[in-house]
């Protein structure tokens, strides 16, 4: 975005009276022609004018009348009065006031012998302004003085006359600044402005000691009179430099600042170089050694900064003011400048590991960034030569190097994106230090160093962002062939990683440096060789390289993995090389366009509309012609495009026919007409990042309309072509009808019963073509408004009933733009109505109504008749109001603000009643009038307003005192609920109607008993009272029905939170909005406004009532949005009382927290309820510039509380430390706090983990919840479904440089923990955070710089974790494991595991630790499962793994008495051999093999009986025993079905290992063994073997289907059945029931039962039914006569119906999808009508019921069946196309239509049809009207409407209707004369629909008659049904009708 630079502003002369008539009178002259009478003249009329730019003109022409002077012929005193005159006003203007600049022009302009004088007097002017400044003058002074050197030579030539004077100015106003400081503390706005001042000022002295420094210098050295003087004055300038830098109170910029100013005014005042630099070493060891050479005023000043106790940010200014202010880009002077440069990069990574803010660090990196910089300066130095030491420590692997590498691995994850941005700058600086240090040797390949940091970057992980800028940098100075030769599936590898939302910008940036590298080389080299084929083939080498790579991704990949393709790498590639697009689509094309690909893949036709979308917007497709889009695609292919299944191809479609590279261009008739073939379709769409894309892409589709409208109508004016005009005006006719299509078609479509998606985005581009050419019915070139109907208007009325906030805002917004005549609220009667509607809803039970409430009351400000509206609403409710109706010549803002007045004064008075009321009787008002909905509207009425400029101040003032005043009344009244213990529970449901005196009673007694005393002493309830009130619970009566009371409980409980709610609202908008009323103590003025600060300061001490004491979170939570504002309001406040009060606030409740104890009024249960809230908001408050001292104070206090301390009374220590826990938590979790956290989650840490420790267990939850937080805030959000993922990980050197405290913390606790694991006893030892301690070491992993060196390395935690491993509990064993891996680099995997192995007893032997033996072995198991998935490659030889596990065999045999050590050892065992490749060599994987084999055969799920049952087999292994038998099955599976080749296989008994597994009596042992069985068999489909394998041979598949007849465990039986699809799908099936052969009808009646009865688990269900369905299709194939004639057939169809449901889950309806598409051309559009007429009809309308579904992965799975009809029966459209759900819904209702002419069963279809049409069969709120419309809607709190908010009833009986009545007319044309038909049956059936259709249509007629007035406000949902049940009986009768004609 661009973002115009501000204009200065131009302001006239300001002086007061006496000076100007002064000057005015010095400037009198009487005649004369000479020049100073002319100059005199032009400067007294400047004076004499107001108007600033006369002003600038007359002062310009006194500057040439200047330069025009003589000396000879000028009036001394006249000109020095003219001189005397320009240089007052110049001090005296503002900064930046461009007369200011003008008054410098003219004073430069004066000739030679004259600039001395203006000297004189501009030095006299400004001494006299130093002088006599007063401190609010000091500012200006400042800005004058820099003025005077901001390219002002004269200014410049006054400030060196100046300098004493000035210096000593800028002390005392330094000085001044420093003690103002002190005083200012929570005054966020005045310490912000005095923050500017001072770094201003500071600024300022720099300038004038550069511009000085010679003088400066000259006058010390030679020590001249006034020498002591300007020492004096430097010195305390020095001081005050000093008093900035160390006191930390002062903001970064300023301190940052005053860094330089030091080293500045060192240089100026030590002469040499070299002593400079040693001062400056100095300085920064902290030592005072160096200052021999300097004056000793200067040691003693600086003394304060060599303190060893100074705050360590002195060292980092001090560094930043030493590479800024010295100069490097020569030679060295000497050694000391040597040693400087060396120094500061030290010195910068010392405070790395010290500093913990962020944005010190950001300073670090930006400072380091510099060094670099200066160092490449030194080293480029021309002549003389860089010294050979300083190249040799600025070479690559030199220490320094190496450091600094440390610095940016650690620093290149940072969450600031300027540490990561400086992070890779030092590194490309570091390379560019090593190229010259080491000039010899510039081929990469040939540099050792450059070879081993390319490797070590290529082997890390890639989720490591800073590895994307560090590859980028060496292919920016080494070349991207350097980097391919290494590694040539990079293109590809960094293709993958595009589908990651976090990585895809990195890996984009790589690739296109790589790519513009590789493509300048190619291109080099083939200039080089001259040929003329060269460009040919290095092109095609590129594109293979690069275009390839890219075109499988996107054809082959998920959509959502290349979403970011599309946003990141194509347009970079397509900018690079436009060319590339023709090779792009032509490798596309030459695959079929109907390709998809994989399953959720774009297919080819999606990629290549993802391609031509880049091109387009990129402006590389050119404009397009008839037929063709930009020479390259068929518009067939856009048109199949556009309704394509898959969202993000519809959307490239889409943006390949909007996106444009000119907004001008003009929007074709093709364009149009594929924007009508796609909206339609597209309006309904649940994503809302599909509506986001497809509004943003009308938009600018719309955008182009508009602006080349404004083009073609300027051609108009000016073209003389006639044929260029008709050309025009016919582009200008077809944008009309367009705009006008599009306008009627999103107006029609929005109907009662509307899906929410289709009204939001049909709302949404009306809105938008409002905003872009509005609804004005005028001669516009448009005149769009003239399409909108009144029942257009008053269906988008009828919205703002929708439940959706966004629908009805949207609709309120367009409202506002439609005609005002199609709106017609401009009529009395509609507008009373429309009035009526909102007054009733705002005191509705139903929480959305007083939304609608509001939203129509906003509709009605405008209307000049509404005051008089309001007086007759209430005259009829018996109100006295006294309102100002408007004249009828009001302004629109004056009528805005009386109607707003006359609107808040009736909600108002209707407020106060009711209040009163339900002071009496709280129940009463819940189910009559709840409150909140009054002061919502109150709230968004008053919102509408424009606050500043109202006229009616005084009522406005008395309005304002009642609000609040009432608002503390509704308060009072809910607030003992939401303030009880238990707001939830507090009503009662008993069967008599609650009195007021009851609730009372209750509402008394609970409220004593609202204290913490749960922590000392248990709660015990009255014992009579308790009976009582459990017998009225449980005997309810039946004459409001049993729901009754339950709502009415729920709804005094909404009724009180959400009154809360209003009044936190209402009370923030007020202080908000309002101007407040104040007088500042300081300038005594005084601000008029509505509202006054002590009326502010009650509503803040009202919130913190209600923070503090409210126990419901949703009063809480909305109490504190309210608050928010407020605060917000008073840190910006001008008002002094105001300002300091966030400050109070949280000192007080600070306070209050600490002396907390379990009689305390403040909540510590529910999370501490709203006291973290309120801290929140005041922390939240304060600027995030500001030095953030409340947060400091906030956090250092809480931090205390929170930490265990042993010498508290644990009973009183006990509640603070919860709530410092509780209040931690949510400041850890507020982004809003930003990285000023950061320098807090060590000791927050630290808390949380010793919070575990506490014997109580409310710490510990809340220690609980801390900890969470914290790790989120640590690690960030979670980035991937895995958990131990390294995308939410860390390296060990980047946590622990980022938090360094927790480094002893965590090795301490760790240790301490370790301590403990000692299971020898047998008995458990469990330290408390040992859980804790794994989970946080488990999330890190090394750096690739982390050696043994490393002072901050993970080596030191290893053994501790190790010792974890042997701990009694399953749990941490499995958690060491865990957290061992991350320590553990790749390349030391081997050697780990060789030293675990070898810690294992090598041979049975007594009091052997098996939990020692399990831990180890669980390390081992975790370290070569990560090293698989790391390495992929195999262990290195000679690693001795092999060895040491047959040493040690005998622990997975049986002479190991414990099954778990013998588990986890197999488990090993089949991590190394049972992959395909394996991780040892052969011979040693062979040998492992067979003895693997062997332990399995003598093992007991070898041996043992099958017969025997699982218990048996248990209780004689003993504990852990599935787990054992698992293992072993996991290697039998090995050996068998996955790799038997490479385990010896063809033998006889591992081809037997499934059979026996099949038959072990262990359901979790067959369970793997089937799962195993399925996925080898999927993986062969797949790659499309044909034979089948060994291992099923013939016995193995006879046991398979006898196991579909027998297996009784729901999961294996699922498994078998899953099995058998995968295996029928090939070739028929043989079935065996132990011995006894079965027929495939059998079979299929065996399935059919078990299909029918196993629907408790939908898994089995889902098997049982594909398998069913399979062998159905199977018969229908081989014998399509005989199915009709089997009963069973039709029950299938029965069972598939009953599956597609909306209640049924979504995998049971994904799965009926399947079977539908599996079937569609088997079963449903068979032309021989297999299944029947009735069982098809209803598989058909099972498909539309689907079709309609709301999960959209059922509707794409359905919408298959497409493409599996046959092509014949289709339209050229659709044919061979995956379509969206609406046009395969559309498509579907058609064909199927078709089918029933086809089949010769019209006349009954038709029938069946007309069912579905009347709707008899959609459920019972349909069949039965009656008993739903005998329900009040008003018994109901929370409507309890479909489920279904994707379907359309409304639009799916209109298609219905459509396509039957085409089928009935054509079926009419088509009969024959004299044809009787249809038949008697189907004659009286016709006559019966008719009856059932009439009946119906006369009946809801009749109650729709009945409603209320606007019954879409009043009763929505009843309307609705009745209006739906209406058109369906009138469409059902003319169907009825048109089969009844003759």
């Amino acid at each position: 975005m661009v973002v115009k630079k501000k204009t200065a502003k131009v302001v006239a002369v300001a002086l007061d009276e006496d000076k100007l008539n002064a000057l005015i009178a010095s400037l009198s002259v009487d005649g004369g022609e000479d020049g100073a009478r002319q100059v005199a003249q032009t400067l007294q009329s400047c004076l004499e004018l107001t108007e600033p730019v006369k002003q600038i003109q007359l002062v310009q022409k006194a500057g040439s009348q200047l330069e025009e002077l003589s000396e000879e012929e000028c009036d001394g005193a006249l000109l020095e009065a003219c001189l005397h005159t320009l240089s007052l006003v110049y001090t005296s203007l503002q900064a930046k006031n461009p007369l200011r600049r003008a008054i410098a022009s003219a004073l430069g302009s004066v000739p030679a012998w004259l600039q001395e004088r203006a000297v004189n007097s501009l030095s006299a002017c400004l001494s006299d302004c130093l002088s006599k400044a007063t401190p609010d003058k000091y500012s200006h002074m400042v800005d004058t003085i820099t003025a005077c050197l901001d390219g002002f030579a004269l200014g410049e030539r006054c400030i060196n006359k100046l300098l004493p004077e000035v210096l000593q100015f800028l002390h005392k106003g330094l000085n001044e600044y420093l003690h103002q400081n002190s005083g200012l503390a929570g005054r966020h706005i005045a310490q912000a402005q005095l923050m500017f001042c001072c770094l201003a000022a500071v600024k300022t002295s720099m300038l004038v000691l550069q511009r000085s420094q010679e003088s400066v210098s000259a006058a010390l050295q030679a020590g001249q009179g006034d020498c002591g003087g300007l020492e004096d004055t430097l010195s305390k300038l020095l001081s005050c430099y000093t008093h900035i830098l160390t006191d930390e109170e002062f903001i970064q910029s300023v301190q940052s600042t005053a860094g330089m100013a030091v080293v500045l005014l060192i240089r100026c005042v030590v002469a040499c170089g070299d002593e400079v630099a040693s001062v400056v070493c100095s300085l920064l060891r902290s030592s005072a050694q160096g200052f021999d050479s300097a004056p000793p005023w200067l040691k003693q000043r600086c003394s304060g900064l060599c303190s060893s106790a100074r705050p360590p940010g002195v060292s980092l200014y001090l560094c930043h003011g030493a590479l800024a202010m010295l100069s490097w880009k020569s030679a060295l002077c000497g050694p000391q400048w040597e040693q400087l440069l060396l120094l500061v990069p030290n010195t910068l990574l010392d405070l790395d590991v010290s500093i913990k803010e962020s944005t010190t660090a950001m300073v670090v990196a930006r400072v380091l960034t510099l060094w670099s910089s200066a160092a490449l300066d030194c080293l480029q130095a021309q002549p003389p030569p860089c010294p050979p030491s300083l190249q040799l420590s600025l070479r690559g692997g030199s220490e320094l190097q190496r450091y600094l590498l440390e610095h940016i691995y650690s620093h290149w994850e940072h969450p600031l994106d300027g540490v990561r941005h400086q992070t890779r700058s030092l590194f490309r600086d570091l390379l560019l230090l090593h190229q010259h240090a080491n000039p010899s040797t510039s081929d990469p390949t040939k540099d050792p160093y450059i070879q081993e940091l390319t490797q070590s970057l290529l082997g890390l992980e890639w989720h490591m962002r800073g590895k994307y800028g560090s590859l980028s940098c060496l292919v920016e100075l080494y070349g991207a062939g350097y980097l391919l030769d290494i590694r040539p599936q990079l293109p590809s590898c960094l293709l993958g990683l595009m589908g990651d939302q976090n990585l895809a910008p990195y890996a984009s940036d790589l690739l296109e440096r790589l790519f513009i590298s590789h493509k300048e080389e190619l291109s080099s080299e083939a200039e080089e060789k001259e040929e003329t084929t060269a460009t040919e083939k290095w092109m095609e080498l590129w594109h293979q390289t690069w275009v390839t790579p890219l075109l499988q991704v996107l054809c082959r990949a998920r959509l959502d993995q290349t979403t970011y393709i599309l946003d990141y790498f194509l347009p970079k590639l397509l900018r690079c090389s436009p060319s590339s697009l023709a090779h792009m689509v032509q490798a596309l094309q030459d695959t079929p366009p109907c390709s998809t690909g994989p399953s959720g893949s774009r297919g080819a036709l999606g990629a290549l509309m993802t391609c031509l979308r880049a091109a387009r917007a990129q402006g590389v497709v050119p404009c397009s012609v008839e037929s063709l889009w930009g020479g390259l695609v068929p518009l067939t292919l856009l048109q199949h495009a556009l309704i394509h299944k898959h969202d993000q191809v519809r959307m490239d479609a889409l943006g390949l026919v909007c996106d444009s590279h000119r907004s001008t261009e003009a929007v074709g008739s093709h364009e149009m007409d594929l924007i009508r073939h796609f909206l339609l379709p597209n309006l309904n769409s649940q994503s809302p990042g599909v509506r986001q894309q497809t509004v943003s892409l009308l938009k600018k589709l719309l955008c182009r309309v508009k602006d080349s409208t404004v083009l073609l109508q300027k051609r108009l004016i000016q073209e003389r072509d006639q044929e260029q005009r008709d050309t025009d005006q016919h582009t200008l006719h077809l944008y009309k009808e367009f705009l006008r299509w599009l306008c009627v078609r999103l107006l029609e479509v929005l109907l009662p019963g509307a899906s929410f998606s289709k009204c939001l985005m049909s709302l949404q581009l009306l809105c938008l073509l409002g905003q872009f050419f509005s609804f004005s019915t005028g001669p516009d070139v448009f005149a769009l408004g003239e399409v909108v109907s009144p029942a257009h208007a008053e269906n988008v009325l009828h919205t703002l009933s929708n439940n959706f906030l966004e629908v009805k805002q949207l609709a309120s917004t367009l409202l506002r733009q439609l005609p005002p005549s199609a709106v017609g609220l401009q009529v009395p009667e509609r507008m009373c109505c429309v009035l009526q509607a909102a007054l009733e809803l705002s005191s509705s039970t139903k929480p959305f109504d007083s939304v609608s409430a509001a939203h129509l009351l906003s509709l009605l400000l405008h209307q000049p008749h509404l005051s008089q509206a309001l007086l007759l609403c209430a005259q009829e409710q018996g109100l006295h109001l006294q309102l100002h109706s408007p004249q009828s010549q009001a302004s629109e803002t004056l009528l805005l603000e009386l109607n707003t007045m006359a609107v808040v004064q009736f909600l108002l008075s209707c407020l106060q009643l009711e209040v009163s009321k339900a002071e009496s009787s709280l129940l009463q008002a819940a189910a009559s009038y709840p409150l909140y909905g009054r002061a919502h509207c109150i709230t968004a009425v008053l919102q509408q307003l424009h606050t500043e400029s109202l006229s009616q101040t005084c009522q406005w003032r008395g309005l304002v005192s009642d609000l609040m005043a009432t608002c503390y009344r509704m308060s009072d009244v809910v607030s003992p609920v939401v303030q009880s213990s238990s707001p939830e529970g507090l009503i009662p449901m008993d069967t008599e109607s609650e009195t007021s005196e009851g609730l009372q009673k209750i509402l008394q007694e609970i409220q004593p008993r609202d204290t913490n005393d749960f922590f000392t002493d248990a709660r015990e309830l009255d014992t009579h009272q308790g009976e009582d009130q459990t017998q009225s619970t449980h005997a309810p009566t039946r004459d409001k029905g049993g729901e009754g009371y339950r709502v009415t409980a729920q709804m005094v409980l909404v009724c009180c939170w959400r009154s809360m709610k209003e009044v936190a609202m209402l009370l923030g908008q007020l202080c908000q909005s309002l101007p407040i009323h104040y007088t500042n103590d300081t300038s005594n003025n005084t601000h008029l406004g509505l509202i006054t600060e002590e009326q502010v300061e009650g509503v803040g001490m009202y919130f913190r009532q209600q923070l503090l004491q409210s126990r419901h979170r949703g009063a809480f939570e909305l109490a504190y949005v309210g608050f928010v504002r407020l605060t917000d309001m008073l840190c910006r406040s001008r008002s002094q009382a105001l300002q300091q009060l966030p400050a109070r606030w949280l000192t007080e409740v600070l306070e209050e927290v600490k002396s907390s104890d379990p009689s305390s009024k403040l909540c510590a249960t529910r999370r501490s309820a709203g006291i973290p809230f309120y801290i929140q908001a005041l922390l939240s408050s304060e600027p995030k510039s500001s030095s953030c001292s409340l947060l400091k104070m906030t956090m250092r206090q809480l931090i205390a509380l929170a930490m265990p301390c042993a010498d508290r009374n644990t009973d009183s220590s006990t509640v603070p430390q919860v709530h410092a826990l509780n209040i931690l938590r949510a400041l850890y979790r507020d982004t809003r706090l930003g990285e000023n956290i950061i320098p807090f989650v060590s000791d927050g840490m630290q808390a949380s983990v010793l919070g575990f420790t506490s014997p109580v267990w409310a710490v510990r939850n809340s220690s609980t919840l801390l900890f969470s937080t914290l790790i989120t805030r640590i690690f960030g959000v979670k980035k991937g479904k895995d958990e131990r993922s390294k995308k939410n990980r860390m390296t060990g050197r980047e946590f622990f440089t980022r938090f360094p405290a927790l480094y002893p913390f965590l090795l301490n606790q760790l240790e301490e923990a370790a301590a403990t694991v000692e299971s020898d006893s047998g008995h458990v030892k469990l330290h408390p955070s040992l859980f804790l301690l794994l989970l946080v070491l488990s999330r890190l992993y090394p750096s690739p710089m982390d050696g043994s060196s490393s002072p901050l390395g993970l080596a030191p935690f290893m053994p501790f974790i190790i010792r974890c491993g042997g701990s009694a509990v399953y749990r941490t064993r499995e958690m060491a494991a865990r957290a061992l891996v991350p320590f553990v680099l790749v390349t030391q995997v081997p050697s780990t595991v060789h030293a675990l192995l070898q810690e294992l007893p090598p041979r049975p032997a007594p009091h052997i630790q098996h939990n020692h033996i399990h831990g180890t072995l669980l390390q081992v198991l975790f370290l070569l499962r990560s090293y698989q998935t790391d390495s992929h490659r195999p262990l290195p030889a000679g690693n001795g793994i092999s060895e040491a596990l047959r040493q040690r065999m005998w622990l997975a045999s049986r002479q190991n008495a414990c099954v778990v050590t013998r588990g986890a050892f197999l488990d090993v065992l089949v991590c190394l051999c049972g992959r395909q490749i394996s991780l040892l060599e052969d011979s040693e994987a062979g040998h492992l093999r067979g003895e693997a084999l062997s332990v399995l055969l003598a093992s007991e799920l070898i041996t043992s009986d099958t017969s025997s049952s699982s218990t048996s087999i248990c209780s004689s292994l003993g504990p852990g025993s599935t787990q054992y038998l698992l293992s072993l099955a996991r290697v039998a599976l090995s050996a068998s079905v996955e790799i038997p080749e490479l385990w010896g296989g063809g033998g006889e008994l591992t081809s037997q290992l499934p059979l026996l597994l099949l038959q072990c009596p262990h359901y979790e042992v067959r369970e793997l063994l089937l799962e195993g069985v399925l996925r080898k068999l999927q993986e062969e489909e797949e790659e499309e073997k044909t034979s089948r394998p060994q291992w099923l041979d013939q016995t193995t598949m006879y046991n398979l289907t006898s196991l579909a007849f027998h297996e009784t465990h729901p999961q294996c039986l699922a498994k078998v059945l899953s099995v058998l699809v995968v295996l029928g799908s090939g070739a028929e099936l043989q079935w065996r029931d132990g011995d006894q052969l079965l027929s495939q009808e059998e079979a299929l009646l065996h399935l059919l039962t078990l299909a029918q009865t196993s629907a408790h688990s939908v898994e089995l269900h889902c098997a049982a039914l594909m398998l069913l369905s399979q062998l159905v299709v199977q018969l229908v194939n081989s014998n399509p006569q005989g199915a009709s004639a089997m009963a069973c057939l039709a029950q299938w169809g029965a069972l598939v119906c009953s599956c597609c449901g909306d209640e049924q889950p979504v995998e049971v309806k994904l799965t009926a999808a399947k079977v539908l598409v599996n079937c569609t051309a088997t079963v449903l559009t068979n032309t021989q009508l297999p299944l029947g007429l009735s069982t098809t009809v209803s598989l058909w309308r099972s498909v539309f019921t689907l079709l309609q579904d709301e999960d959209q992965e059922v509707r794409d799975s359905a919408s298959d069946f497409i493409c599996n009809v046959p092509a014949p029966l289709l339209s050229t459209d659709v044919a061979g196309v995956s379509v969206c759900a609406p046009v395969a819904l559309d498509c579907g209702v058609g064909l199927l239509c078709g089918l029933l002419s086809r089949w010769g069963q019209v006349p009954a279809g038709s029938l069946a049809l007309t069912e579905w049409l009347l709707g008899n069969q959609e459920g019972s709120d349909e069949a039965a009207p009656d008993q739903a419309s005998s329900l009040d809607e008003e018994d109901f709190l929370f409507e309890k409407g479909e489920l279904n908010l994707w379907a359309e009833p409304v639009q799916w009986v209109k298609l219905l209707h459509r396509h039957l009545g085409c089928l009935v007319q054509t079926f009419k044309q088509t009969q024959a004369p004299g044809t009787t038909v249809p038949d008697q049956d189907q004659a009286n059936h016709i006559h019966t629909l008719t009856t059932i259709a009439r009946a119906q249509a006369l009946s809801t007629q009749k109650a729709l008659d009945s409603l209320p007035g606007l019954p879409q406000f009043s009763c929505p949902m009843e309307h609705a049904r009745l209006v739906l049940r209406h058109q369906r009986a009138t469409l059902a009768l003319d169907v009825l009708d048109r089969l009844l004609e003759r």
